[in-house]
């Protein structure tokens, strides 16, 4: 018996115009709930316009390696085409984002989906990820949901830790009194 919720992938925009960035992944019970899991995990302090999230399952990921080694254009059914956006990551720098909108296609599956966006979208890249639009569960047709959600942390100061100072006596202070 499985005892761990669904994993859902996290993506967020940060202002109306910036691109949309896959953050991480969150479990969560259902999409609502994962959306909410989200909030908490990823915009507690910054900003946000938009936050977005889909099952795990729902993305399909290919590599560079990946591509040069052959082996990834698995059978898929062919359906009638649909918008999938494509994200990619386009360097192997470690980032708190690891990838971002690189652009949409119109496809009949991922597999199909990937072959479009090697064809129509600019750049290197070392993965891409590409998710049907349909999938997507977020915050974008409710301002009421973006107002109380992303509004309040527009405010607030974020300061690291070292800010602060220590709490109490330094050990140093100790050793010597």
């Amino acid at each position: 018996m499985d005892t761990e919720w669904p994993r859902w992938e996290v993506i967020k925009q940060d202002t109306p115009t910036a691109p949309l960035q896959m953050l991480g992944s969150v479990h969560a019970a259902d999409p609502e709930h994962a959306l909410l899991v989200a909030r908490h995990v990823f915009v507690r302090r910054p900003s946000a316009h938009a936050l977005f999230v889909a099952p795990a399952d729902a993305f399909f990921m290919v590599t560079q390696e990946a591509l040069k080694e052959g082996g990834w254009e698995v059978e898929v059914p062919g359906h009638p085409e649909k918008p999938y956006q494509v994200y990619r990551k386009a360097s192997n720098r470690r980032s708190m984002i690891y990838g971002e909108l690189a652009g949409k296609v119109v496809a009949q599956n991922p597999v199909d989906a990937v072959k479009k966006a090697l064809l129509e979208l600019p750049g290197p890249f070392f993965a891409l990820w590409v998710v049907p639009e349909e999938a997507l569960y977020g915050t974008e047709e409710s301002p009421e949901v973006r107002e109380s959600w992303f509004e309040p942390a527009k405010g607030k100061v974020y300061r690291l830790q070292s800010y602060y100072g220590l709490v109490g006596r330094h050990p140093k202070e100790v050793r010597r009194g």
